[in-house]
């Protein structure tokens, strides 16, 4: 079956062209030159104020470029189609808000994985710049009755939160008050979708298949299955029965509404119904909310996130008292909300200048120090042992993943061998896991990639020339480790890397205490720990990455991150050892 047709000028360029497209024909927006970033025209009206940055896969549109305007986003980042944005591209936007003067930047992240490593690695950047960064995720999906480790996806309800924060923002709220009001009205929105077609990727064979007269209830907007296929019913018996599945009190994941209750409706086009049918089911939804005594003070009925070409749509409910009215109704110019530009297109730049981008550490001049031999060998050492491993860990990933975890983590040792060819070994600690993790994040690739990246991070600002002590090893080592955990959303016990470095974590933590004379003890144990770790790791059910989507009992060797993990404790081990 041929792909689908679509009117682009080629595949590659269709997410830049689009970009150029709704940047051009609106004032009030500009293109990071080099990035695909939208941003506001006139950034220097964001002087002292909060500014907010969301962003997401490309395909969603008007999500998230058309919401950029004064009292709604102040900048959008876009991925490839379906793709979560790269983290450099997520600084840059950070950057250039913060250059323009703005307090303090918000991240507005839906729920998925990619999104929020992405966006998480690029907020712990920006706190390395000294930026005031925070962020909220959104996870308004009410499909699930019992959602997974992964929680709840993030969907249309976005755009609430959007208008929400940008209109405290614009009133000149600070980043905490913001922060501490979207987070209360997060608890108030759900959303739930319908299609009755799929869509598919330019370039790509529809993403599934549903049979003619069939539709699916719950999916996602990326074409992720729903919670149950059903023959296409009346408008009235569909939107009943998703209002009736959001608001049931039996799933975990429902929205709490009871008679009473005043709501903002929106009802979001997925991309392919007509405007006819949105018109049907906005009266299906009213009249449906209406009927169990809810009150609604807003209706939103149009294209807000949409699934490129999917025919289907979905239901988002905010429940809203006076003060979110307030911020609702605010001002914005941001086109999709909508609201028309005023400026002549023509004759005017469309372009802004991306901040000058700090020099990446790698490339920076290196002083040596006292350590600088000592951590040169242990590099060495972490290098040759996980090239050593490369077949091995490929043949654990086999069983549970894409069969890579080898050539990822020989990837990254390449590199780091590469890099220390010609250049010297920094004698601060700190500048050299910052060097790493911009090698990793560079050459690695993947969610390893950017766990490891992350990790090396937030570990960086805890080791100095001055202060390398066990101790402060031992803290950045739990920094590092509470970062992979805060953003890749896997913990102990979920069959991941984290299972031989957390134990690890927490034993070289003892170093805060130790004397000096008992500190090979705890470096020998914790070694020990990460190796149990990993082992456990054969009698445990994924709950997260890759592994998580696999039968449990076609799973029962190792998992090869943690095995990795355990392979560079143990080598950095033997380098201190060497060393006596």
């Amino acid at each position: 079956m041929e792909p689908q047709k679509k009117l682009i000028n080629s595949v590659e360029s269709c997410v830049d062209e689009a970009l150029c497209g709704l940047v051009r024909a609106s004032g009030g927006l500009s293109l990071l030159r080099g990035h695909r970033v939208v941003v506001r025209s006139d950034l220097q009206s964001l002087r002292g104020k909060v500014a907010l940055l969301s962003g997401g896969g490309s395909g969603h549109e008007p999500s998230h470029g058309g919401y950029v305007g004064a009292g709604m986003l102040s900048a959008a980042v876009a991925g490839a189609v379906f793709a979560s944005p790269p983290p450099a591209s997520i600084l840059a936007a950070i950057l250039c808000l913060h250059k323009a003067g703005a307090s303090g930047v918000l991240l507005i992240v839906k729920n998925y994985t990619g999104d929020r490593l992405n966006f998480g690695l690029a907020a712990e950047q920006a706190r390395n710049q000294g930026v005031a960064v925070d962020m909220v995720i959104v996870a308004d999906d009410c499909a699930f009755d019992l959602p997974s480790k992964a929680g709840r996806r993030g969907l249309c309800g976005t755009v609430f939160i959007h208008k929400l924060a940008g209109a405290l923002a614009e009133e000149g709220s600070s980043l905490e008050q913001i922060v501490s009001r979207v987070t209360e009205v997060l608890k108030g929105i759900g959303t739930l979708g319908v299609s009755l077609s799929p869509c598919s990727v330019p370039g790509c064979l529809p993403s599934f298949q549903l049979p003619p007269g069939d539709m699916e209830l719950g999916l996602g907007i990326h074409g992720e299955p729903g919670i149950k296929r059903s023959k296409v019913a009346s408008a009235d018996q569909v939107v009943k029965t998703m209002v009736d599945h959001m608001t049931n009190p039996d799933s975990q994941s429902h929205l709490p509404l009871k008679a009473g209750d005043s709501v903002v409706l929106c009802v979001n086009n997925l991309g392919a119904l007509s405007c006819l049918e949105m018109a049907v089911v906005t009266r299906a939804a009213i009249g449906c909310l209406e009927s169990r005594g809810v009150l609604v003070a807003r209706v939103m009925s149009g294209s807000f996130m949409t699934s490129l070409e999917m025919a289907g749509m979905s239901l988002s409910l905010m429940r809203a008292d006076g003060e979110a009215l307030r911020l609702f109704d605010a001002e914005t110019s941001a086109p999709a909300w909508p609201n028309l530009s005023r400026t002549p297109v023509s004759g005017r730049g469309f372009t802004t200048e991306p901040p000058v981008m700090r020099t990446r550490p790698q490339e920076d001049s290196q002083v040596e120090g006292s350590l600088s031999p000592l951590m040169r060998r242990a590099l060495e050492k972490v290098c040759s042992a996980l090239l050593d491993k490369q077949e091995e860990l490929n043949s654990l990933d086999r069983a549970s993943g894409d069969g890579d975890c080898g050539n990822t983590h020989a990837q990254a040792a390449r590199a780091v061998q590469e890099w220390l060819q010609g250049h010297v070994v920094p004698g601060c600690p700190g500048r050299l896991l910052s060097v790493l993790s911009g090698l990793v994040e560079e050459k690695m690739g993947g969610s390893s990639g950017a766990l490891y990246s992350l990790f090396l991070t937030a570990a960086a600002g805890h080791v100095t020339e001055g202060q390398s002590d066990a101790a402060a090893w031992a803290r950045a080592v739990h920094a590092g480790t509470q970062a992979m955990r805060r953003y890749g959303g896997a913990d102990s016990g979920d069959r991941t890397m984290l299972d031989a470095l957390c134990p690890a974590a927490e034993e070289l933590m003892k170093l805060t205490t130790a004397p000096p004379g008992g500190q090979k003890a705890v470096l020998h144990s914790a070694v020990q720990k990460a190796s149990l770790g990993a082992e456990a790791t054969r009698h445990m059910t994924a709950r997260a990455g890759r592994a998580s989507y696999i039968a449990a009992d076609r799973v029962t060797l190792p998992d090869p991150g943690a095995v990795a993990v355990t392979a560079i404790f143990r080598a950095v081990l033997e380098t201190l050892e060497e060393q006596k």
